[in-house]
C-alpha cells in the first residue's frame, strides 16, 4: 500500500502510524537538509512529541538547496511527508513507524520565494540545519568562514539571489528585521565542534559582506544554541524498500533505517521559543562541548579508524571490519590511549562504557552502514575529528602512532587501489587534488600531509612526521590487517 496520508488508517498494525490529527500540525521549524539522519533524529524525536499531544504547533517543513536533495523533495512530496522509520538492533530486531512530523518539503532552486516565505514567516521560531561539514564553507587552514570563495562572493552581491543556506538565512533575518517578525534561532545538528558557535561566525562573516548593519542585528538578536546529535543512520538500501514492501505491505519511496540508539544533547539557548524537547528525551544543557568533543573524537574518528583499513583489506560494511579482533584492539586503542587524553570529563557518563557501546554499535550486522559511507567527504572529517587528537598529543606529548595511522591510512586509500588492485571510488569534494598528492607517494611519503590547508605544519613536526612515514610504509609493504597487527603489538 503506498505510503500517503490517505492509506495512513488502512495500513496493518505492524507499523505504528502517527496517532495525533496531522491536520491539527502547524510549521514551527524549518529545517535546511533534510535527508537520512534528519529524519532518524531531529524529525524522530518532534514526533515523538506530538505523539503525546505536544509541539503540534512545531510541525516541519523541509527545504532542500541542493540539486542533490530534489530526489528527496519528490519522495517525501508524492508522500505528504510521511515516512517509514525502521529501527534494527543487533539481536535482529526490527521495528517501524510511519513519522508524521514533516508536513510539507520545498526545493529552493524551483521556488526559491516560496522558501523565504516559510522562513519570514514569524511562525517559524526554529531553523534547523543538516547540511554536513562542508556545508559551512570554512578555511580548512584558518578555521574560519572563506570569505573569497567565489561563489560567496557572488551571492553577497547586493540584489543576487540567495542559493547556499548563509544567503537564505541573511536574506530572511533581513526581511524579517524589516517587517518586526523578530529573529528566528538557527539550530545546528551537524558534525561540526562548537556547531552553534561555527554557524553564527559563518553567518555574520556571510551578512557583513554586504550588509553590516544586519551583521550587528543577528549578532544580537539571534540565538545559535551548540548540539551533540548521535545516531547511527546509513544510506537506505533498495533491500530496506523491498522488505518493507514485502513483508510489512508499506509502499515507501524513502524509508529510513537506524539504530537503536539515539543521543541528543542541546544548549537550552532560544530566541522564540522551543519544543519541550526534554520530554521527549533530549538533554538540555548549559555546556554541549564535553559531550561534543567526546563524539567527535570518539565515535566519528573511531569510525575513520576503521573505515579507510576497512575498505583496503576489503571490507564492504562496517561491522565486518567492527568485529575483526584486530581492527577492535586497534579502535579500542585509539579510543583509551590516545582520543580520551585529549577529552575533559563528561557529565554523567561513563567513558569505559561509552567507548564499549561505541564497539558494540559499530558492529550490529543488521544496520549495514556501508564503508563507502564513513569514507566520503573525508577531507571535511578527518581535519576535524581526527586532526585535533593528533595536535593535543603532540603538544602534552602523548602517543600518536594509531591517530597517526588513521591520517596515513586514508593518504593510501586515495591512491584509488585497494590492497586486490580494484579501483576504489573516492568520493571528496578535493576527489582530485586528494588523488594527485597521494600519487607522489611513491617517491615523496609525506606528499599527502604537505597540504597546508587541511594539515597546516604537521608534516614539519618530526613525530608526525616519523610515524606517518612508518604508517604508510607498513600499508604499503604489509597491507592494512597486517598493519594494524603490527601496530597493537608495538603498543601493547
Amino acid at each position: 500500500m503506498r505510503l500517503e496520508t490517505a492509506t495512513l488508517p488502512h495500513l496493518g498494525a505492524t507499523v505504528a502510524t502517527p496517532g495525533y490529527d496531522r491536520r491539527q500540525v502547524r510549521v514551527g521549524i524549518a529545517h535546511i537538509g533534510v535527508g537520512g539522519f534528519h529524519r532518524s533524529h531531529q524529525a524522530m524525536y518532534v514526533d515523538r512529541l506530538m505523539e503525546m499531544g505536544e509541539a503540534l504547533d512545531w510541525g516541519i517543513c523541509g527545504i532542500g538547496l541542493m540539486p542533490a536533495d530534489l530526489a528527496m523533495h519528490r519522495a517525501l512530496s508524492a508522500q505528504d511527508g510521511l515516512y517509514t522509520l525502521m529501527t534494527k538492533d543487533s539481536a535482529g530486531r526490527a521495528s517501524a513507524r510511519v513519522v508524521g512530523s514533516i508536513v510539507c518539503h520545498l526545493y529552493a532552486p524551483e521556488d526559491p520565494e516560496a522558501v523565504l516565505a516559510v522562513l519570514s514567516d514569524p511562525m517559524t521560531r526554529v531553523v534547523s540545519l543538516t547540511v554536513t561539514e562542508g556545508g559551512y564553507n570554512i578555511d580548512a587552514t584558518t578555521g574560519k568562514f572563506d570569505a573569497n570563495n567565489p561563489a560567496i562572493r557572488a551571492e553577497a552581491v547586493p540584489g543576487a539571489a540567495p542559493s547556499s543556506m548563509f544567503g537564505y538565512l541573511a536574506e530572511a533575518l533581513r526581511r524579517r528585521r524589516r517587517s518586526g517578525a523578530g529573529p528566528f534561532t538557527v539550530m545546528s545538528c551537524d558534525n561540526v565542534q562548537s556547531n552553534g558557535a561555527t554557524t553564527r561566525d559563518c553567518l555574520l562573516a556571510f551578512a557583513a559582506l554586504h550588509d553590516p548593519g544586519l551583521a550587528d542585528w543577528i549578532e544580537a538578536e539571534v540565538a545559535f544554541p551548540n548540539s551533540m546529535v548521535d545516531r547511527i543512520t546509513p544510506v537506505t538500501a533498495q533491500a530496506d524498500i523491498d522488505r518493507l514492501r514485502d513483508e510489512l505491505g508499506v509502499e515507501d519511496l524513502w524509508p529510513v533505517v537506524c539504530e537503536p540508539f539515539t543521543q541528543w544533547v542541546l544548549e537550552d539557548n532560544f530566541v522564540a521559543g522551543r519544543p519541550p524537547l526534554e520530554r521527549a528525551g533530549v538533554q538540555l544543557t548549559r555546556d554541549v562541548e564535553p559531550y561534543e568533543l567526546m563524539k567527535l573524537r570518539l565515535l566519528n574518528a573511531g569510525h575513520q579508524a576503521i573505515a579507510y583499513h576497512g575498505r583496503l583489506a576489503g571490507y564492504t560494511y562496517a561491522h565486518e571490519a567492527a568485529t575483526d579482533p584486530v581492527f577492535v584492539e586497534f579502535l579500542v586503542g585509539y579510543m583509551n590511549c590516545e582520543a580520551r587524553p585529549t577529552l575533559e570529563a563528561v557529565p554523567d557518563v561513563d567513558l569505559d562504557e561509552y567507548v564499549r557501546t561505541l564497539v558494540s554499535r559499530f558492529g550490529n550486522p543488521y544496520i549495514l552502514d556501508t564503508i563507502a559511507r564513513l569514507c566520503a567527504f573525508s577531507s571535511d572529517r578527518v581535519p576535524k575529528w581526527v586532526l585535533p587528537v593528533v595536535r593535543s598529543n603532540l603538544a602534552s606529548g602523548g602517543g600518536v602512532e594509531r591517530a597517526v595511522a588513521i591520517v596515513a591510512s586514508w593518504a593510501r586509500y586515495c591512491e584509488g587501489i585497494d590492497e586486490d588492485g580494484r579501483p576504489i571510488e573516492v568520493e571528496d569534494h578535493l576527489r582530485d587534488e586528494l588523488m594527485a598528492r597521494a600519487a607522489e607517494q611513491s617517491h615523496d611519503p609525506l606528499a599527502f600531509v604537505r597540504d597546508d590547508k587541511l594539515f597546516g605544519r604537521l608534516a614539519d613536526d618530526p613525530h608526525f612526521a616519523k610515524a606517518y612515514v612508518a604508517a604508510l610504509g607498513s600499508l604499503h609493504q604489509l597491507g592494512a590487517r597486517r598493519s594494524l597487527e603490527a601496530l597493537n603489538a608495538a603498543l601493547a
